[in-house]
């Protein structure tokens, strides 16, 4: 059905649109035809209303009128805004609604969604044939799990003289384990194409989430292709660690769509769904079970507010915490409970005071990259949605980035928000100006529009594609690292070890004792345990899970020793760390710390080759190992 015909659509009591839009009527008495709202209307433009929300003028929808004015209202006074209304969170009322965009633009904006995601895992497929950043611990954990017969391990070795406690959420480590056991495959394989179709997985949800919150088909799609797309998504669910975090970004969005429904009907089945989605989430990543758990705060605090909605959301969060019980009281046993209560302090994960506000919402904003639109787009959309009296998704966004610090989790509503703003503010403003400015078609007689309507329609999908487009080209280039946004003009999405990496990796787990402790200078020193099986002494990888003290000093110790530039700083760098180190690893190139480029290390290469505590054992073109000299 095209954007001239009126298609009815009828609501069941409790819409979630009713608290959050307002429907708008034709203002007879101008010529101009804008849109006003009615006074004592709570809908301004729910799933297809009567409004220029999907970029096409007013005076398209003349002929709509009477439709309109056939539509059930909703009560301002009762039904409010968010945060606003009757006690409890009730709704009123059936409401009626009058269809703008165009039925089974749905199916399309999947296809396009899907499409984008495809393009920007093939870019960084094509461009990484190792898995970018970090990830050896992961397989690590998993390689434990395998050869423990599947029981729960203490310990991962390798990471520190002592290892690291094995408190980490296990459900993706027994499922590599499984797959590793099953077929053989090499798990660096998986860590570099697993991430990629998950990313691609958890777009099913996301739709579903993004359709039951905005208003049309239109605003969904267009979410969720952002959502794909968006950089600082793709950096945390493409990369090497995204064979955990992805997976988990899949069960969280799956969590939120149940926990949707269950804040507006009540079902028995959402509250199970919910339930057994969130003890999933829980033994698989801490930080999405926390953004689980905040996003249903805000669902209960925009949907529902009733007593009865706070218990089924209590029961959600006891169930999930039952369910997963013989878990996490195993780790309490073996690790104290402090292995959890301390993780939170090692990475300022909840909360964070003003810095954080600075960080989250201001940052992004001064960095003027190619990046920075993504966060102009979120951040404005929820402005308009705030002055739309629209609160769930801004608060939504708020609070996430805020919390959590996470920007993966500020796009989540930020996408949504995007895609309202460019449907419901931009289209519209193009199409307008396309109007005022009478530009003559260039395409051919025979491809002409036929009417007006129809070239502003043409204007409205050539709008929409070129912002698809530029996004997607943005995703790819990121995910192909081909941009240099990260961490003062690093290249984004690097790859931490290499083919000499790898051969001086295999020098070292077959000339040196098991026993062996290593210094590592950059990030592939957490690949370091993985690839030589050998131990690395200061590792700020794992270490959360000890406490945070222990984690600071790691971290500092790390970067330290990663950026030193003498054998003196090296020797420094390495007090207080437990051990006694044997052998250093030094690249000869450029090299990354913590996802930050550096220079060649010459300085540091040339003091370890001058000293006479230091004895070169093996080189290649890109990687040195020194080994230390006793008595010396």
């Amino acid at each position: 059905m095209g954007p001239g015909r009126a298609t009815v659509t009828n609501h069941l009591p409790g819409d979630r649109f009713a608290q959050f839009h307002r429907p708008f009527r034709l203002n007879r008495a101008k010529r101009s035809r804008r849109f006003i709202p009615r006074r004592g209307d709570s809908r301004r433009d729910g799933p297809g209303a009567i409004a220029p929300a999907d970029g096409v003028p007013p005076d398209v929808t003349r002929s709509r009128t009477d439709a309109v004015a056939r539509a059930d209202r909703v009560d301002a006074d009762s039904a409010g805004g968010w945060f606003g209304g009757e006690s409890g969170g009730e709704r009123v009322g059936t409401t009626t609604a009058v269809g703008l965009p165009t039925p089974g633009e749905g199916p399309v904006w999947l296809a396009v969604a899907f499409g984008a995601a495809g393009l920007v895992v093939a870019a960084y497929l094509l461009a990484h044939p190792h898995p970018a950043y970090e990830g050896g611990l992961y397989l690590e954990m998993a390689e434990a799990v395998r050869l423990g017969g599947f029981g729960l391990p203490e310990r991962i070795a390798g990471y520190t003289a002592g290892g690291v406690p094995f408190a980490y959420p296990p459900l993706a480590f027994y499922a590599i384990a499984g797959v590793v056991s099953a077929t053989g495959v090499d798990p660096v394989v998986l860590e570099r194409v697993v991430p990629g179709l998950a990313s691609m997985a958890y777009l099913a949800p996301y739709w579903l989430v993004a359709r039951r919150l905005l208003p049309s088909e239109r605003q969904a799609g267009l979410a969720t292709v952002l959502f794909a797309v968006t950089p600082d998504v793709l950096q945390w669910h493409l990369s090497a660690g995204g064979i955990v975090r992805a997976p988990a970004m899949f069960l969280t969005l799956a969590g939120i769509y149940a926990g949707i429904r269950l804040f507006e009907s009540g079902g028995r089945r959402w509250l199970l769904a919910s339930t057994a989605l969130f003890a999933l989430v829980l033994l698989s990543h801490p930080v999405y079970a926390a953004f689980f758990g905040l996003s249903y705060l805000v669902l209960f605090a925009g949907l529902d507010r009733s007593a009865a909605g706070l218990a089924r959301g209590a029961a959600v969060a006891l169930g999930g915490l039952a369910a997963t019980a013989p878990w996490w009281l195993s780790v309490i046993a073996t690790h104290g409970a402090d292995v959890f209560l301390g993780v939170n302090g090692t990475r300022t994960t909840l909360g964070g005071g003003l810095v954080r506000l600075g960080r989250q919402f201001g940052a992004p904003l001064v960095a003027l990259d190619v990046i920075t639109p993504f966060y102009v787009a979120a951040f404005a959309g929820g402005v308009y949605a705030a002055t739309r009296r629209r609160y769930l998704l801004p608060a939504w966004m708020v609070l996430s980035s805020y919390v959590l610090g996470a920007d993966r989790f500020t796009f989540v509503a930020g996408s949504m928000l995007a895609a309202a703003l460019v449907v419901e503010v931009v289209l519209p403003a193009v199409v307008a100006r396309t109007q005022s400015m009478r530009v003559p078609w260039t395409g051919g007689r025979d491809a002409a529009p036929t009417s007006a309507t129809e070239r502003r329609r043409v204007v409205a999908v050539a709008t929409l594609a070129i912002v698809v487009v530029g996004a997607g080209a943005v995703g790819a280039a990121f995910a192909g690292s081909a941009l240099d946004t990260a961490w003062e003009h690093s290249t984004t999405m690097p790859q931490t070890v290499d083919a000499d990496d790898r051969a001086a990796m295999s020098w070292v787990e077959a000339n040196t004792a098991q026993s062996a402790e290593f210094a590592v200078v950059g990030d592939a020193a957490e690949w370091f345990p993985h690839y030589a099986d050998r131990t690395i002494l200061v590792s700020p990888w794992g270490t959360e899970w000890a406490s945070t003290a222990t984690f600071r000093l790691h971290l500092e110790r790390y970067v330290e020793l990663s950026t030193c530039d003498s054998a003196s700083c090296l020797a420094s760098s390495l007090q207080g760390v437990p051990g006694d180190v044997e052998y250093v690893y030094v690249p000869t190139g450029e090299y990354t710390v913590r996802g930050r480029e550096h220079a060649p290390p010459r300085a540091l290469i040339d003091s370890l080759e001058d000293s006479p505590r230091f004895e070169r054992r093996y080189a290649n073109d890109g990687v040195v190992v020194f080994e230390v000299v006793r008595g010396s």
